[in-house]
């Protein structure tokens, strides 16, 4: 008897082969649930609505230090995102180098997302940002009354503080209420590099593929995480789960090479292809445990040096065993 699994998840290119069927996972009816991550995230931290779902890679670690550690993993992991990028500044604070943001007020709409996490972490290891140097505000970025989805519990030396009712972090940014803000979506009083709300590392390519060659760190996001009482009942349904959703990526890796007629509407798709390749290798969106051994510890580290987890967790510790290692002939 197949078993029925209710999956959230953003409707990506590599979750393309298997939203439309071409891939099915093995003893699995997928019920492809297409939401933006903030909706899956919620829904999926407050109520746990689903049976797997895409989910915040910090979430999920701070999850695992929480009473019932209510769900696992497997190394699948449906967003990448190099960072740098996502720091803006107002114009007016001051801060040219990343080393002018110690001392000011920094927002980002919750002190666990993932996206911060990475930033923070870049910050303290290249540019000697510590992270307990700024103060943080929390709350919507472009609505506002946003709350952490998970509770916390900070060391003291960590200031955090959540903007008033009312307030959105891209208008406070704008104004100059805050100073910076580390987010993952792009905020919408961003003007360019002369406007007054600028991205810090305007020429963020170039510093993005300096990061990359220098550490081979390309920043996970987020992960596929299946609620524990699924998995303790039927753990076949990880390593079911693994094996299709690699299935699909390759099927997604090959469409952004194929020649006779661009299947994206990027012009110069082929191009950016082959450059991501020349600079990353072939395989530069690698699922699977040991290719990604190496950046999953580094973010771990990041997390316990922030305050997030109490502990640092090994990266073995945080997946499904069944799916650390696969069977040969």
């Amino acid at each position: 008897m197949r078993k029925t699994i209710n999956f959230g998840c953003w409707d990506y290119d590599r979750m393309f082969p298997i939203i439309d069927g071409r891939v099915k996972p093995d003893g699995v009816d997928l019920n492809f649930l297409n939401m933006p991550v903030e909706e899956t995230f919620f829904r999926m931290l407050r109520h746990k609505e689903f049976e797997a779902s895409e989910l915040s890679l910090s979430s999920y670690v701070v999850s695992l230090h929480k009473p019932d550690r209510p769900f696992i993993a497997i190394p699948v992991f449906p967003s990448r995102f190099f960072r740098h990028c996502s720091i803006y500044v107002n114009a007016d604070s001051g801060i040219e180098k990343p080393e002018d943001l110690i001392g000011k007020r920094v927002g980002c709409p919750e002190y666990q997302m993932t996206a911060p996490v990475w930033i923070r972490g870049i910050l303290s290891d290249d540019y000697g940002v510590p992270v307990n140097s700024v103060t943080y505000f929390t709350g919507g970025e472009e609505e506002p009354n946003r709350s952490e989805k998970l509770k916390l519990t900070l060391p003291d030396d960590i200031r955090v503080q959540p903007i008033g009712p009312g307030k959105t972090l891209a208008k406070m940014l704008h104004d100059g209420e805050i100073d910076a803000l580390y987010t993952a979506r792009k905020p919408s009083t961003y003007g360019g590099a002369n406007g007054k709300v600028r991205r810090l590392f305007e020429d963020f390519r170039s510093v993005e593929k300096e990061y990359f060659q220098r550490t081979g760190i390309f920043p996970i996001m987020h992960t596929v995480a299946v609620k524990r009482s699924v998995y303790e009942k039927d753990p076949w349904v990880c390593q079911s789960l693994l094996k299709a959703f690699v299935q699909s990526k390759e099927i997604a890796m090959e469409s952004l090479s194929e020649t006779a007629a661009i299947k994206t509407m990027l012009p110069w798709t082929v191009a950016h292809f082959e450059e991501a390749t020349e600079l990353m290798g072939e395989d530069f969106w690698p699922y699977g445990f040991d290719k990604n051994r190496e950046t999953i510890a580094t973010f771990l580290r990041y997390s316990h040096e922030q305050g997030l987890s109490p502990n640092l967790l090994q990266p073995e510790d945080i997946f499904a065993p069944e799916t650390l290692e696969s069977f040969v002939i």
